[in-house]
């Protein structure tokens, strides 16, 4: 029997388990024209799974392969399996990034554009006097023979002549960037033969084009015209306006795309980020600002509208605060509560209690129009080099937000919050609006609908009908493959240590408890440990109580015994990469860190880099106002569906937490011959009845199978036989 013709993309010489099957499947769903719901375990080979058939189906139905991820490992791995396809079958992959990470003057994007503008009006100009003093010179030889009308006609390219270099004069006070310059005007031929011979980072397209005084950015948007295989973040596809532009730059209609997600089960918050609105304090001062230097009429129908937001929006969070709690607020956003259950929420009622003018739709409308006409005003002035700056336009961007605030706030799914912070500079509370979407598919589905197919690929993205309901997918073909190395490779226990709630977590029984599991769990793993918390509050406290905090974690931690080996703590504003480097290259060492930080996920772990893998707790997501807004939001939009348990809580907090769990666990084990213990430590994983806080019928039926109850106390002996029936000690194994 003959190899399917997607196996040409295939690098390597044997696929994994499942591997090949899944291949297969996907293949036969991106024919039929679905989108994939594909959740496969760690290490499995998800990526090669999913992009080998969409690489084929793209080939011989002429369409591009977008693969997206927004893990900065993945994308690495990407750009890898990309490299090694080259070598058995030659694509054209770029990857690509955004402008901010590439450019070589360090502007931001607005300024970007009018500067690109006006350098290729610049350039053209340029090549228009040239043609023409060509065309001039042409004409002066004929008149010289006695053509007279040659010499008219050189009269009248004078003429021109003379009105193009007065504009290349005006050129010479404008602002243009030098670098993209050189782009239009040199020969660029040798970086696309350079880009496509093998497939090249953002940071090797940059260094190509500093060394040369170009813009890689535009050349790199210029190559990417009808390529195989793009790699990029989320946002290139969940920011709509960026997807246009982005379709556009690689030539493709969105029904010639197919779009490949990786670590899919983060596109529901990443697609809520991206529809998410905000407009702060700082920005209705500056728009009052702008105003007060303007002479426009529309001048006080705008200041009626900003004025009295801004007025609002103080008095709101002034009332919500109440006495004394302004002298607590941090430097982080932290929500005051707005929301009412029978009538608009407290800012908009207070917006409409401070406005007095003739309309509030007639006056943010004017507001729109003169923010406009002042953005375009501060377009031309930069781009004659009246500025060194490209201003942003306040006025159009309040104007655009109060719009959206009072025509969309009550729509199912969104949320109006108000947030306050304090400025560490002046130390002054100043505050936030903000629109926040509940409801991720008022996003995605209309991705997913333009496009001619998805693969949306994790480890964690069952069960499949909630991922479909959050993502607006239809006509969907769901695959799964569990861990399919040996099943005597790995143990999973449940241990019956108390319930981690918020509310016990002080409790020094507990704290006890967890403390001599942790230490049980530490010394009887021969090589590193993982222990994730639901916070990195928790991890302070549990690597403070084993010993930790006697050296600086980032930099080798505290050597806490020869039981213990060294004790890295994880905390916000770590280097990650650093630290995880610095602990696979340790010894017996246990890293504590958050199950809401970068390590939990798309980061592997292999033998003994980390042999066990501990999560405390069960990793809830912060039940906050907006939590509570999405829950109420799925219960409203799902109120239909036939779950066990309301879709509010399942939908918003429930699956995503054992979700999170899921991702955790699966950073060891990481191939067919790896080995490792999987430690669950709370009461609510195990098959005691909890209630509705009871995670454990969560987790798929063959993950169940696997999770072993077990006594606190007798985990060491558990651990101390799995790893002697492997060998793994290496010597006098510990004593229980």
């Amino acid at each position: 029997m003959s190899e399917p013709p997607h196996l040409r993309f295939f690098p390597y010489e044997e696929p994994y388990p499942n591997q090949r099957e899944a291949m297969d499947r996907i293949a036969n769903a991106l024919d039929r024209g679905q989108d994939v719901l594909f959740e496969g375990a760690p290490g499995t080979g998800k990526t090669l799974s999913a992009l080998v058939p969409a690489l084929e189906h793209a080939r011989e139905h002429d369409r591009t392969v977008v693969i997206t991820t927004n893990v900065h490992q993945q994308m690495r791995q990407f750009v890898e399996d990309a490299r090694a396809i080259t070598r058995t079958e030659p694509i054209r992959a770029v990857v690509f990034k955004g402008k901010s990470s590439m450019c070589h003057i360090d502007v931001d994007y607005q300024e970007c554009q009018t500067l690109r503008d006006t350098t290729r009006e610049m350039v053209e100009t340029e090549g228009e006097v040239r043609e023409l003093e060509a065309r001039q010179r042409e004409l002066l030889a004929e008149s010289r023979e006695g053509d007279a009308g040659a010499a008219e006609a050189r009269e009248a390219i004078m003429d021109e002549l003379d009105e193009l270099e007065a504009e290349i004069d005006d050129y010479e006070t404008a602002n243009v960037c030098a670098h993209y310059r050189n782009n239009l005007v040199e020969d660029t031929e040798e970086f696309f033969g350079w880009l496509f011979e093998d497939v090249r980072t953002p940071d090797d397209v940059y260094a190509y084009a500093d060394d040369r005084d170009l813009c890689g950015y535009e050349m790199l948007k210029e190559g990417m015209e009808g390529v195989d295989l793009v790699v990029c973040n989320y946002h290139h596809l969940l920011d709509p306006q960026i997807r246009e532009q982005f379709f556009r730059w690689i030539g493709r209609d969105p029904s010639e795309v197919l779009t490949v997600f990786d670590e899919a089960h983060n596109v529901e918050d990443a697609a809520r980020d991206h529809a998410t609105r905000t407009l702060t304090e700082n920005t209705l001062d500056a728009a009052l600002e702008e105003l007060d230097g303007s002479d426009d009429s529309r001048v006080d129908a705008a200041e009626n509208v900003v004025r009295a937001f801004r007025d609002a929006l103080v008095s709101t969070y002034d009332d919500a605060l109440g006495f004394g709690a302004r002298d607590d607020v941090g430097e982080g956003w932290e929500d005051v509560s707005v929301a009412n259950d029978d009538r608009r929420d407290d800012l908009t009622l207070a917006f409409l209690r401070h406005y007095e003018g003739k309309g509030i739709d007639t006056e943010t409308e004017l507001a729109t129009q003169l923010g406009q006409a002042l953005d375009e005003e501060y377009e031309r002035r930069y781009r004659d080099g009246e500025t060194t700056t490209r201003s942003e336009c306040q006025t159009l961007q309040v104007a655009r937000f109060v719009s959206t605030w009072m025509d969309e706030g009550t729509e199912l799914g969104q949320y109006p919050v108000v947030s306050v912070r304090r400025d560490g500079g002046t130390d002054e509370v100043y505050g936030r609006a903000e629109l926040y979407t509940c409801i991720p598919r008022r996003v995605t589905e209309e991705l997913f609908d333009e496009v001619a197919a998805s693969v949306l690929m994790s480890a964690t993205l069952r069960p499949f009908d909630v991922t479909e309901d959050v993502l607006g997918l239809e006509d969907v073909a769901s695959i799964a493959y569990g861990m399919a190395y040996p099943e005597e490779n790995r143990r999973t226990f449940a241990v019956d240590t108390p319930p981690l709630f918020a509310s016990e977590r002080n409790d020094p029984e507990t704290q006890e408890t967890v403390s001599s599991l942790l230490r049980d769990a530490i010394r009887f793993t021969p090589g590193n440990t993982l222990a994730f918390f639901p916070s990195y509050a928790e991890a302070e406290r549990y690597y403070e109580r084993l010993g930790g905090g006697g050296g600086d974690a980032a930099a080798g931690g505290g050597l806490i015994g020869a039981d213990l080996g060294r004790l890295y703590l994880d905390g916000p504003g770590e280097d990650e990469e650093e630290l995880r480097r610095t602990f696979v290259e340790s010894d017996d060492a246990t890293l504590f860190t958050s199950l809401w930080g970068t390590l939990a996920e798309g980061v592997s772990f292999d033998g003994d880099n980390a042999r066990t893998v501990v999560v405390v707790g069960v990793p809830y997501p912060h039940l906050s106002d907006r939590m509570d807004a999405v829950q109420e939001a799925y219960d409203r939009a799902f109120a239909d569906r036939d779950r066990a348990r309301d879709p509010g809580w399942a939908y918003a907090v429930e699956i995503p937490t054992v979700r999170k769990t899921r991702q955790a666990l699966g950073r060891v084990v990481r191939g067919p011959e790896d080995f490792g213990v999987r430690i669950l430590a709370d009461r609510r994983y195990t098959s005691a009845d909890m209630g509705k806080y009871s995670v454990r019928s969560t987790f798929p039926p063959e993950e169940r199978e696997e999770l072993l109850d077990i006594a606190p106390e007798k985990l060491k002996f558990a651990m101390l036989n799995f790893y002697g029936d492997h060998d793994a000690y290496g010597g006098s194994p510990p004593e229980p």
